[in-house]
């Protein structure tokens, strides 16, 4: 088992940035990935970005490809995501998810283990 725990979410303007941190814990092992989702109102969930926790590869978004930063910090076993010049259509619950088998694409069928989301607000 993995266990995620999501935070930094919050309210902020237009342009304005936020980072969020998801902590992983139990049988975490160098073929973890991490993934960002997220839902918006009334919408389905969409892939944000992810990440391969050994060698570091990362994945994106075409929506948040040079705005959003995703990174991870190996000794506090924990990923962020850095998001800059944030728009109203980035609001959302973001979720941080997770598998233990190297696999940081898009699809959601690919990650087994789910934080409990943190909600972003862009104000306009």
């Amino acid at each position: 088992q993995v266990q995620l725990v999501e935070s930094g979410g919050g309210l902020v303007q237009a342009g304005g940035s936020l980072r969020l941190s998801c902590a992983a814990s139990g049988r975490t092992s160098s073929n973890v990935a991490v993934g960002w989702f997220r839902q918006a109102p009334g919408k389905e969930r969409e892939f944000v970005a992810a990440i391969h926790w050994n060698g570091g590869s990362t994945n994106y978004a075409d929506s948040v490809k040079g705005r959003f930063a995703i990174s991870r910090d190996n000794a506090k076993n924990t990923v962020y995501v850095q998001m800059n010049s944030l728009i109203p259509e980035d609001t959302a619950v973001y979720y941080c998810a997770a598998n233990r088998y190297s696999y940081y694409g898009a699809s959601e069928s690919g990650y087994n283990y789910w934080g409990q989301g943190t909600q972003v607000t862009v104000s306009s």
